[in-house]
């Protein structure tokens, strides 16, 4: 084997994992975001509104940058474990309750 085709080899294994690294999906912070109310009730969607804006301002934008994964309990305070461990269960990062 010639000298440059060592060389190329070399170079090649050692840029191998750089690009196996590139290819992979960047690692996108998800929020869970519990909700009182019903999701489709105004007083339920303003906090959420309002929490969106404010990622917004700081650059994050929902289903790019950021995932938020949002929880209704329809008035059923009672159902606020279950939901918070199905938030937990799909690993969310951050969990913001509103009521």
């Amino acid at each position: 084997m010639k000298r440059r085709e060592v060389l190329g080899v070399i170079g090649g294994a050692a840029a191998w994992p750089l690009a196996v690294w590139a290819q992979q999906p960047k690692n996108v912070p998800r929020i869970g975001f519990l909700v009182t109310g019903s999701i489709e009730s105004p007083e339920a969607r303003a906090p959420l509104k309002a929490f969106d804006q404010g990622l917004h301002e700081y650059g994050y934008i929902d289903g790019q940058n950021v995932l938020v994964e949002v929880r209704a309990a329809d008035l059923k305070v009672e159902r606020f474990p279950a939901l918070a461990s199905e938030l937990v269960h799909l690993n969310v990062d951050l969990i913001v309750e509103s009521n």
